[in-house]
């Protein structure tokens, strides 16, 4: 698995969290997580809350339809978003194929016979 995957319209994230960073914001892809730096502790669950805020704020959702489906007590989470309405720069950029492999058989033009 990819550290997203969509299913219907449902958007599910494959986290690794760094609480209490200097700097709150995503640092890109490390193996196969989206490595999230998030300024609060892992106390008394405001880590969780920080990052819940967070992906709200990016993807514009409200705070309900961000869900922490596994992992809670971890740095390595799954957060499940539902129904994004926007999608960040930094998701675009860094879901966008890698441009050194070669494109895949659905991308490639189809000959009309």
């Amino acid at each position: 698995m990819n550290w997203y995957a969509w299913q219907d319209d449902r958007l599910l994230l494959r986290l690794r969290v760094q609480p209490r960073a200097k700097q709150p914001g995503v640092d890109g892809v490390h193996g196969e997580r989206l490595r999230v730096r998030i300024g609060a502790p892992p106390v008394d669950d405001k880590a969780n809350a920080e990052l819940v805020g967070l992906l709200a704020a990016a993807f514009e959702l409200p705070r309900r339809a961000v869900a922490i489906t596994q992992g809670e007590h971890g740095q390595a989470k799954t957060v499940t978003l539902t129904a994004p309405r926007a999608l960040p720069d930094w998701f675009t950029r860094l879901a966008a194929p890698c441009p050194d492999l070669p494109p895949s058989l659905d991308s490639r033009p189809r000959r009309s016979v």
